[in-house]
């Protein structure tokens, strides 16, 4: 995963977040699952949606092309998942993120980084 990503235009492209905490749960490998939530799968991607918001990098309707800032996000869900006493690993914390973009590249949401 690189340290910035881009976001497409959304038109009709729908995020379902029951399909992405599937896909997430999928992504994860089992042993990194321990203790983990789908509840605490939604935290993360509500934070990563408040992150995206808070860069006005998105709205109801749309969201231009943009680069993501990786590193910066996951700073910005560490320290909420702190200050809400959220009892997961930084280490799940980075691979619900990761889990998100794929999933989101796998709808169309995001283009993959080309090297």
């Amino acid at each position: 995963m690189k340290d910035e990503k881009e976001i497409n235009e959304i038109d009709e492209i729908e995020f379902n977040e029951e399909d992405a905490i599937r896909y997430i749960r999928n992504f994860i490998p089992e042993q990194d699952q321990q203790g983990l939530t789908d509840d605490d799968i939604q935290y993360v991607l509500d934070e990563i949606y408040e992150y995206y918001e808070s860069k006005g990098l998105i709205d109801d309707d749309t969201a231009e092309e943009a680069s993501i800032d990786e590193e910066e996000m996951l700073n910005f869900i560490l320290k909420d998942a702190q200050d809400d006493d959220i009892k997961i690993s930084s280490e799940q914390i980075q691979l619900i993120v990761e889990g998100e973009y794929e999933y989101g590249v796998s709808i169309g949401i995001y283009q993959p980084q080309e090297d």
